[in-house]
């Protein structure tokens, strides 16, 4: 079959375009219910949030059995698995995988609570075993080769113990994912916010009336000022929800403008200037980003140039040159003949 005749045929070429906006149109409307399906299992998670931060505010207000009993019943534990929990407490993998970072490291990926870290650390501990066993399977017995035993063990090895360090690299990915969107999003929200402290509205409707706008643009930003606000209500010290978002996220310009606002309430200055100083702060701080990245883009262009264009533009020049010069020859040596 001429596979050249077939790609070239109209036909083809027609069910192949329809092939891909198919995909395409699939892709796009299928992507926007992921990240709706994504928005609401955040705000679930808030709500959930919200609602222990109130049971265990009233049972330290109130110090009752009754709202200890409450605060009891929200469990988050619920989401790990009988399993994890005993293997995490038979080989004390708390004291072998967690250190002071590790709570921090999990909510900067907007992983929080006991569930989550029991599932990492379960996670760290079955990754590198079940990583060797594979190694092990796929060196002797899958593929063997003209290897000895102790080489494949030894290979086998080495590959578990780099496999030990893929969780922590899929949790450093997660952060910088997520560090990324809300670096993103975060000089938006700060105009938002000053506009909605201008309007005359208090910090808590500002920053609920700010989630509720930036969703779109960063659902993990708006999870985290949701959480805020939830937290804003309920402790008694504001300062602590504003540390709180400051350490949840791991951004120097979020905690600045958290110590901003801390300062702000402690010392009764205005908020308003305090939000605006930061804002137009955020304004530049993105400027100087673009310039920058756009400073940085002629260098990272060179290779590709090099690689790519000029061979082509030398072909296109030479070209006619080359094929005059060996046509001339030919075409003299015919003479002669």
């Amino acid at each position: 079959m001429d596979i050249i005749g077939l790609v070239t045929q109209r036909e083809f070429l027609i069910a192949a375009l329809a092939a891909i906006s198919a995909t395409a149109a699939v892709f796009t409307f299928g992507s926007s219910l992921l990240v709706k399906q994504e928005l609401k299992g955040r705000i679930q998670r808030v709500a959930l949030e919200r609602e222990k931060m109130r049971a265990q505010e009233m049972s330290r207000l109130r110090g009752s059995s009754a709202a200890i009993a409450d605060r009891s019943s929200i469990r988050r534990d619920d989401n790990t698995k009988a399993y994890m929990r005993k293997a995490v407490d038979r080989f004390d993998l708390r004291k072998a995988f967690q250190d002071e970072n590790t709570l921090d490291q999990l909510s900067m990926a907007g992983l929080r609570g006991p569930a989550e870290l029991t599932k990492y650390l379960f996670v760290r501990f079955t990754t590198p075993v079940a990583v060797l066993l594979f190694a092990i399977f796929y060196l002797v017995v899958v593929a063997p080769g003209d290897r000895p035993m102790y080489l494949s063990l030894a290979y086998s090895v080495a590959i578990g113990v780099v496999g030990a360090y893929l969780p922590v690299l899929l949790l450093k990915n997660k952060i910088q994912k997520r560090q990324a969107s809300i670096r993103r999003a975060w000089p938006d929200v700060l105009d938002l916010m000053l506009l909605c402290v201008e309007a005359g509205m208090s910090m808590e409707h500002a920053i609920k009336r700010v989630a509720k706008e930036i969703g779109g643009q960063s659902p993990q930003l708006a999870e985290e000022l949701t959480l805020t606000n939830a937290e804003l209500s309920f402790l008694e010290d504001r300062s602590r929800a504003y540390e709180n978002l400051g350490r949840r996220t791991g951004l120097d310009n979020v905690k600045a403008v958290m110590t901003a606002l801390i300062q702000a309430d402690r010392y009764g200055t205005s908020v308003g200037q305090a939000l605006r100083v930061m804002a137009e702060e955020g304004r530049e701080a993105r400027m100087m980003e673009a310039e920058k990245k756009a400073a940085a883009l002629p260098p990272k262009l060179t290779v590709p140039l090099i690689l790519f264009l000029l061979p082509v533009l030398f072909i296109v020049v030479l070209s006619p040159a080359m094929i005059k010069v060996f046509s001339g020859s030919v075409a003299s040596t015919v003479g002669g003949g």
